[in-house]
């Protein structure tokens, strides 16, 4: 740890950070252009082979850049993608950014630091950086934009230079420093430690979008809301958005465990895949278990949803296809199980439902729910935690499926539970409302 990291854990004032030297390297988890043909002809890749932990070297700071000392980040779905180096090497996207030339060069490294969350201390402004100062406690919204872009103006996350940080780009989270943009910082709910405030923006602001903004599903009052994967980092934040809008949260798991955290965290009606029967990307197979799912449903709810939450893909699509109500939407954000999608179309055309693409959030919709987290309406969904030694066991976990919620990792933090400048909302909002899962 460097001194300025160790000046930033002991609390240090933001005078005393500005004056102490940037280390001229940095511990990060980190992936190796040497070990990108590791996994060929293998029939597992463990991405505990491919992520190391080490140094990395410390990067010029751009005019609207800041650099933040982290102190807590999460696990994302985009790492394992990253280790298991599919669909694509990151090297490729990294190498495609620095093509742009001036600092987008920076990002072209024979290593990749990882990590998608974080939560910090601002340590570094750029020349060009307003608003943002040395010493304010920041979390790091995904979205990585082109601002020069007439696009991204009305929506960020249509730029075609927008990027996933830490997946994307170069310099992310999972790190004893990050490297971000200006453009990506929110400041940090204080009554949540540095663990529980890094678990969120990704997964938080990616829901939101999908469901709350008029880009995504539009929910309303009312509406029932099918959601995948209720007991995960992703579907945890959307059975939360569902039931503080007024909506009607379906869940559907895969454990007595995962249906007890469902519960817990407001779904009207939990789901056991097990009760489904089999499910594939086979169309047939898709709509009997649509027709056990529908059945389910109506039977405990009496309408089909409204919204179906989708980020699970290939295995699930086509009986989210099928299950939407008349007229439905079926929202997606993703596809762990495989990007190829088939389904029995006539169930979407001729019900006049619809398939919506949603990628992450722009900065207004991000600051819109770091809001929600911040006045405590939304709880972090953070469920375990690892040192950022161990990112590659984390990892691990997630590519396995065996978690619930979302992993969090410490990186600069020695110990869980720091960070906390509001304790006494904190106290008024109680465990249950702060870290349901860590209650459980």
């Amino acid at each position: 740890m460097s001194e300025l990291t160790r000046a930033v854990v002991a609390g240090a004032p933001a005078d005393v950070l500005a004056r102490l030297p940037l280390p001229a390297e940095y511990e990060a988890a980190h992936l190796r252009i040497e070990d990108v043909d590791l996994f060929s002809g293998a029939a597992e890749r463990d991405v505990r082979r491919t992520i190391h932990v080490g140094p990395v070297p410390m990067p010029e700071l751009a005019p609207d850049e800041v650099l933040v000392a982290v102190m807590a980040s999460a696990l994302n779905y985009n790492t394992v993608w990253s280790a298991k180096f599919e669909p694509i090497p990151s090297f490729t996207f990294l190498r495609h950014y620095a093509k742009q030339g001036g600092w987008a060069a920076r990002h072209d490294q024979p290593f990749h630091v990882l990590g998608s969350d974080a939560a910090g201390v601002v340590v570094r402004t750029g020349s060009g950086v307003r608003g943002t100062r040395v010493g304010d406690h920041v979390v790091v919204a995904t979205a990585h934009v082109d601002d020069q872009d007439p696009v991204t103006h009305h929506d960020g996350m249509l730029g075609a230079e927008q990027r996933a940080w830490g997946f994307e780009t170069n310099y992310g989270g999972l790190a004893e420093f990050a490297v971000v943009r200006a453009s990506q910082v929110l400041p940090k709910a204080p009554h949540l430690s540095w663990e529980e405030a890094a678990c969120s923006p990704l997964c938080a602001g990616t829901a939101y979008r999908m469901l709350i903004s008029e880009r995504g599903a539009n929910m309303r009052q009312g509406d029932v809301v099918l959601i995948w994967g209720a007991a995960g980092g992703l579907g945890g934040y959307a059975v939360q958005l569902v039931r503080n809008g007024g909506g009607i949260p379906v869940g559907v798991v895969s454990s007595d465990a995962k249906a007890a955290v469902a519960r817990r965290l407001g779904c009207e009606l939990v789901v056991d895949r097990r009760d489904i029967g089999e499910i594939s990307a086979d169309p047939e197979t898709a709509v009997k278990a649509g027709k056990r799912l529908g059945q389910i449903i109506r039977q405990e709810i009496g309408e089909d949803p409204h919204i179906v939450f989708e980020h699970v893909g290939r295995e699930t699509f086509g009986v989210s296809v099928f299950v939407a109500g008349r007229g439905g939407t079926i929202v997606t954000c993703g596809s762990s199980t495989g990007y190829q999608h088939t389904f029995d179309n006539r169930y979407l055309w001729m019900r006049l439902k619809k398939v919506i693409g949603s990628h992450g959030a722009n900065l207004y919709e991000q600051r819109q729910m770091n809001r929600l987290i911040q006045r405590g309406r939304i709880a972090p969904m953070l469920s375990e935690v690892y040192p950022l030694r161990a990112v590659g066991d984390a990892a691990r976990s997630l590519q396995q499926n065996t978690h619930t919620g979302k992993v969090g990792v410490l990186c600069a933090a020695p110990a869980t539970g720091l960070g906390v400048t509001d304790p006494d909302l904190r106290a008024r909002l109680g465990r249950d409302r702060v870290a349901p899962l860590m209650a459980a």
